[in-house]
């Protein structure tokens, strides 16, 4: 819950007055997301600190290219939420998918990066938070989000979990 209020101070200072988006991160918080990102990695590792920044931009609306809070694409996100964190990584997903290091699901933690294969090409990523859900800019049309790798859809779409070391 701290880490959350701590993303809702951010949110605040961005000027980002979005009540829907306090609501969710709220929701996140009684459900326990914070808990795993307190599980899954130490307070001060850059992936902790990038999936923290990710989540920080739920609500914000997809946009092709967009690596910004005015709106994201997955790559997008991923590479805005890692300089938010102080690490600089390429920016499309098929970069992304070249540099990052494959490792077993068991060992996923916050920040990690999780490919998926949509109509038949790796054309998605998004960034793991614990406790088998994860943030992504999904699509047109739609915000950044959290989804659980439970879904049956993303559950048979996904490649390959990676770190960036």
């Amino acid at each position: 819950m701290i880490l959350l209020i701590g993303n809702l101070r951010m949110i605040a200072q961005r000027g980002l007055k979005n009540i829907v988006l306090v609501a969710f991160l709220l929701a996140l918080a009684a459900c326990g997301s914070d808990a795993a990102l307190r599980q899954a990695g130490t307070d001060d590792s850059p992936g902790h600190r990038a999936a923290l920044a990710a989540l920080a931009q739920v609500g914000v609306p997809y946009r092709y290219g967009g690596q910004s809070p005015r709106g994201f694409d997955c790559s997008g996100l991923v590479h805005f939420a890692y300089l938010e964190a102080g690490v600089s990584i390429p920016r499309t997903t098929k970069q992304l998918w070249s540099v990052a290091e494959t490792i077993e699901g068991d060992e996923l933690q916050a920040g990690d990066l999780l490919f998926f294969r949509i109509d038949g090409k790796i054309s998605h990523v998004g960034m793991y938070l614990g406790e088998r859900r994860f943030v992504h800019a999904p699509q047109s049309g739609r915000t950044v989000a959290v989804a659980s790798l439970e879904t049956p859809f993303y559950r048979q779409a996904l490649i390959r979990t990676a770190r960036i070391y």
